[in-house]
């Protein structure tokens, strides 16, 4: 039997969780509870929602689905955001002379009574679960609005010049507690998000915020006023990094370490002086990432099977080559953890170093203090290592060294900006490399892509005649489901959610070889590894798509339409040279 004091669900064990602590939260009483159960037995799904609307119905209250409502921002305007988001109320719209009031406490009445007493408005509450109304009061009020609500109550910070006059006393600002909080909520809401990067850019008439979520900018809603505070803010950035705040007229670069639930993130800070401002992109570098296995990396059977004999190579360069942000270190660091063990000296230098990895020696190059790669990589070869690990050739000598490492007896891993595997060859030769010892030296090259996954929870099949029209012309299989992205707030109404990588592993075969040697175009090393069966990024897209993963505009917006025909031309090719027939070229590439 349940008692007002007694804890709720006692006598019903499947369900005690939840209505305990919507009665912690004074969402619910216990005499409710129990009129409830009595209503809906235990095994029943039981939600937050599904209660809430009960009582709403129980008490004549609204409820308010608030993905399918446009709160009113003259009504919003109206109530501090501070008390707002404290007592977690979102003023919707004006109906009958009252305004309604989304709240997942009713009987938590000490909010709407002080914001009656406040403003003298007539307040209605409506009902809706604590997530969705959280949700909606960070997109509608911004992130940090209840700092910014108080920072504007606080004339000390209003007086900070832009221009960056010596009579602001931008020290004291930076320090309130008020613009530490503010800058502590940006970053808390991007690691919670998963953001990579954190962009905050000054323009005339306000300060943007913006997110970089599984490649893609996604601007953050910020209370307007938030300009006025912009000095202060990069200036607590600047100290957080170690910087000078003084300097307003050169670029400076730093790193902040934080805590946050026992993961630990490297964040590195670039401020570049703008027109209106200084702005700051902060790297948000999670340390104690685990690392995959191999087979966690998504690569084909081909690709693997690559991979894994090239791990046990005695020596050798093997290289990852693709943009920015595509992966690639993340490959390294899994393909160096495959071998890491107690038989093996393995050293990196990487600048910056991503991830620490344990029982692997590591070196931050620092161009100020001059450990250079190159320098780095000579002082390496003398410590007797069986695999090292270079961050990125971006040089001649740094290329020349990695090259005499490798035919010196060591396995050498590195990345490397080039659209394509067979690239990499001659980029190779173009920094000075001598074509004799690219040919003897590289073992395989991989290129990669990063290409974001369908949100599992509202994609849906494609039907539309696009889909059709890219069936046909790249070769996908009738029989597989193709799916397009939707969007919902599981994903944050983008439609995708995380990011694969798709892989182009091309090995230096005899012919290969050769080809270096006579210092053939790319074109024709390419074809010769497609010959050898290498399969290119689109044609490793495509198997995602049909595999339901990603799209097919995901896959295009990664390679070209021109490569994915290509690809076509081959496979008929390959299809029909047992009958000698000869497969009809597509327009485009006539």
């Amino acid at each position: 039997m349940l008692t007002e004091s007694s804890p709720v669900g006692s006598a019903h064990n499947a369900v005690p969780e939840l209505l305990g602590r919507m009665i912690a939260a004074r969402q619910l009483t216990t005499t409710d509870a129990r009129a409830f159960l009595a209503q809906h037995p235990p095994a029943d799904a039981l939600t937050e929602e599904r209660v809430l609307r009960w009582l709403a119905q129980e008490y004549g209250v609204g409820y308010a689905a608030l993905d399918e409502l446009e709160p009113d921002k003259q009504v919003l305007s109206l109530f501090p955001a501070r008390l707002l988001l404290r007592d977690e109320l979102l003023p919707l719209r004006r109906v009958d002379n009252h305004i309604e009031i989304a709240t997942s406490r009713l009987f938590a009445t000490q909010g709407l009574d002080g914001l009656k007493a406040l403003t003298g408005l007539r307040l209605r509450p409506v009902l809706a679960p604590t997530e969705v109304i959280q949700r909606e009061m960070k997109k509608r009020l911004g992130v940090g609005a209840d700092t910014i609500d108080t920072l504007d109550d606080e004339a000390g910070l209003q007086v900070v010049d832009e221009d960056g006059g010596t009579d602001n006393n931008l020290d004291e600002a930076a320090e309130d507690a008020s613009i530490i909080r503010f800058v502590n909520q940006v970053l808390k809401d991007a690691i919670e998000l998963r953001a990579s990067d954190v962009h905050l850019e000054p323009f005339e008439d306000e300060l943007r915020i913006r997110y970089r979520i599984d490649g893609i900018l996604q601007e953050v809603p910020v209370p307007a006023q938030i300009k006025r505070f912009q000095p202060a803010i990069v200036a607590r950035v600047k100290i957080l990094s170690h910087l000078n705040i003084a300097e307003k007229r050169l670029p400076q670069d730093g790193r902040i370490k934080v805590r946050i639930e026992d993961a630990e993130v490297d964040i590195r800070v670039s401020i570049i002086p703008m027109l209106h401002g200084e702005a700051v992109v902060m790297r948000l570098l999670r340390q104690n990432s685990k690392l995959r296995g191999a087979r966690d990396l998504g690569m084909g059977e081909r690709e693997l099977t690559c991979l894994e004999r090239v791990l046990q190579l005695p020596h050798g360069i093997v290289l990852v080559t693709g943009p920015t942000g595509s992966g690639k270190t993340s490959t390294l660091y899994t393909a160096l953890n495959e071998i890491n063990d107690s038989e093996r000296k393995i050293i990196t230098i990487e600048d910056p170093v991503e991830y620490q990895l344990k029982g692997v020696n590591q070196i931050q190059v620092s161009e100020k203090s001059g450990l250079t790669f190159a320098r780095g990589l000579r002082s390496i070869l003398r410590h007797d290592p069986d695999v090292v690990l270079i961050g990125e050739i971006r040089d001649q000598e740094t290329a020349q060294i990695a090259v005499q490492a490798s035919l010196t007896g060591h396995l050498v891993f590195s990345t490397l900006h080039t659209n394509d595997a067979a690239g990499a060859l001659t980029r190779l030769v173009d920094m000075g490399v001598e074509p004799y010892l690219v040919a003897s030296s590289l073992e395989a090259v991989l290129a990669q892509r990063l290409v974001r996954l369908l949100c599992p929870h509202c994609r849906k099949v494609d039907t539309t005649p696009e889909s059709h029209v890219y069936r046909t012309k790249l070769g996908i299989s009738p029989k597989a489901e193709v799916y397009r992205a939707v969007g919902c707030r599981e994903c944050r109404n983008t439609g995708y959610h995380g990011r694969r990588a798709i892989f182009e592993w091309m090995d230096s075969s005899s012919e290969i070889r050769s080809l270096i040697l006579k210092n053939s175009s790319t074109d024709a090393i390419r074809e010769s590894a497609r010959r050898a069966g290498m399969k290119t990024l689109s044609e490793d897209g495509r198997r995602l798509v049909e595999e339901g993963i990603t799209t097919i505009e995901e896959v295009l917006s990664v390679t070209t339409v021109h490569e994915m025909e290509s690809d076509k031309v081959v496979a008929e090719s390959r299809a029909t040279a047992a009958t000698g027939e000869q497969p009809a070229l597509p327009r485009s590439l006539i």
